[in-house]
C-alpha cells in the first residue's frame, strides 16, 4: 500500500488580529493546526492584547497598524502589505476595520495570495482596483461576512450564476423602535446587538443598518450582479444568511446558528470543507419559527443613503463608507447623536463632486473631502 502523502500546512497572515473577526480566526485556527500555520499577526492598535498573542502564536512577524508612540513592532499601513506579501503566506485574512485595509487587500492579490476578506472597505470604495488586482496577480478573493459566505456555499458548483440574491439582516436593536426614538438611541443601546457579538464600529452599522448598505455594495462586486438583483430583508433570527434564486425560480438558502466561525473556515478551505467539531450544530426545532420584515427605510436613513450612493456609483461609494465611518467615531465618543449618523452622511453624499473610482488616488482624494465634509456638518 502506497504511503499518504501529507499535505504541507498553509501560512496564514491576520491582518486585525484583536477585533471580533481576528478573535474567531484564532479560535478556528487554533482546531487546525494541522492544516494551517500562523505566520503573521498585524493588529489595529490594541498592542497588549497583540503581545498576548504573540507569546501563544509565536508568529514570524507582527505589526500593527496604528501606533501610539514606539510600538516596538513594524507599524502603518506599510506593515499590513508586508505580512499580507511575504513568500511564506498562502492565505491573507483581511479583517481590518476601515479604508485603512485597502492597500493590504490590493498587495496581497497582486502578489497572488489567497484573500479571505472581512474588510468591507476594500471592496466598496475600490471594487474595480481590487478585481483588476485579482486578475493581474492571480490572487483570490473569498468573503468572510456570513452573508456573502452563504451566497458563495449556495453557488458553489452550481452551473449557472444566480439570478437574484436575498441578503438578510437581524435588524439590530432597534428593529421594532419608532423613528424619533431611534434617533434619540444612547451608545450602550446601540452596541447591544440582539444575535451577534461584534466590535464597536460594526454593531453601530449594524443599528443604522449602514452595514447592510456596504454588504450590497460588497455583494455587488463579488458576484457582478446589478443592484435590481440584490434584496435585502429583516430576518430578527439570523438563521437564513443568504437566499440565492436561479433563473427557473428555484430558490437556496444557507442556514446556521449566529456565528462567524463558519464563515471563516470556509473561507480558509473553499471549496474544500474541514471536519469542525466546534461550532453548535444546526437544530431547527430550536432554531423555532423563521420570520422576515421589509426594512423600515424611514427609520433607519443611513441604508437608504447607503444604496443610493452605491447606484450613483463612481466615487459616491467611498464618500458614503468614509462619511460614515467619521459620523460612527463621532457617535462612540459621544459627541453626536444617533439620528446625526445620518444627516453627516447624507451632508457628505451632497457636497461630493461626481468622478470615477478608477484609481487610488481618485479614492483617497474622495475619500479625504467626505471626511472634511462630514466633520463639518458635526460641529
Amino acid at each position: 500500500m502506497a504511503a499518504s502523502v501529507s499535505r504541507a500546512r498553509r501560512g496564514v497572515a491576520l491582518l486585525g488580529s484583536t477585533g471580533s473577526i481576528g478573535a474567531t480566526t484564532l479560535r478556528v485556527l487554533e482546531r487546525h493546526q494541522d492544516e494551517f500555520e500562523l505566520v503573521a499577526l498585524v493588529a489595529g492598535s490594541n498592542r497588549e492584547r497583540l503581545a498576548e498573542q504573540v507569546a501563544r502564536w509565536r508568529p514570524k512577524y507582527s505589526a500593527v497598524v496604528r501606533a501610539n508612540g514606539d510600538s516596538g513592532v513594524p507599524s502603518g499601513p506599510e506593515a499590513m502589505i508586508a505580512a499580507a506579501t511575504r513568500s511564506d503566506v498562502d492565505i491573507v485574512v483581511n479583517a481590518v476595520v476601515g479604508a485603512v485595509g485597502v492597500d493590504a487587500t490590493i498587495a496581497a492579490l497582486e502578489a497572488g495570495k489567497r484573500v479571505a476578506l472581512a474588510n468591507k472597505e476594500s471592496l466598496v470604495t475600490a471594487g474595480a482596483l481590487v478585481a483588476e488586482a485579482s486578475r493581474r496577480g492571480g490572487g483570490e478573493l473569498v468573503p468572510i461576512d456570513s452573508e456573502h459566505s452563504a451566497v458563495l456555499q449556495c453557488i458553489t458548483g452550481a452551473p449557472r450564476e444566480p439570478s437574484r440574491l436575498v441578503l438578510t439582516a437581524s435588524g439590530g436593536p432597534f428593529r421594532t423602535w419608532e423613528r424619533d426614538r431611534v434617533a434619540r438611541a444612547t451608545v450602550a443601546e446601540a452596541l447591544k446587538h440582539p444575535t451577534w457579538r461584534m466590535g464597536s464600529k460594526i454593531s453601530v452599522d449594524s443599528a443604522t443598518l449602514a452595514n447592510k448598505a456596504l454588504e450590497v455594495i460588497e455583494a455587488h462586486h463579488f458576484f457582478h450582479l446589478p443592484y435590481d438583483a440584490i434584496d435585502v430583508v429583516v430576518h430578527p433570527q439570523s438563521i437564513i444568511h443568504a437566499m440565492v434564486e436561479f433563473a427557473d425560480g428555484s430558490v437556496l438558502a444557507q442556514l446556521g446558528f449566529p456565528t462567524m466561525e463558519i464563515p471563516v473556515l470556509y473561507a480558509l478551505t473553499h471549496p474544500e470543507r474541514l471536519t469542525d467539531q466546534g461550532v453548535r450544530r444546526f437544530d431547527p426545532v430550536a432554531a423555532g419559527s423563521l420570520t422576515f420584515e421589509p426594512v423600515r427605510r424611514e427609520c433607519f436613513p443611513a441604508f437608504a443613503l447607503g444604496i443610493e450612493a452605491a447606484r450613483a456609483g463612481g466615487v459616491m461609494p467611498v464618500v458614503f463608507n468614509a462619511a460614515n465611518e467619521v459620523a460612527v467615531e463621532e457617535f462612540l465618543a459621544e459627541r453626536i447623536g444617533f439620528g446625526d449618523i445620518a444627516r453627516m452622511i447624507e451632508s457628505a453624499l451632497s457636497r461630493a463632486a461626481a468622478g470615477s473610482a478608477d484609481t487610488l488616488e481618485a479614492i483617497r482624494a474622495a475619500d479625504a473631502a467626505a471626511r472634511r465634509h462630514a466633520l463639518e456638518a458635526a460641529r
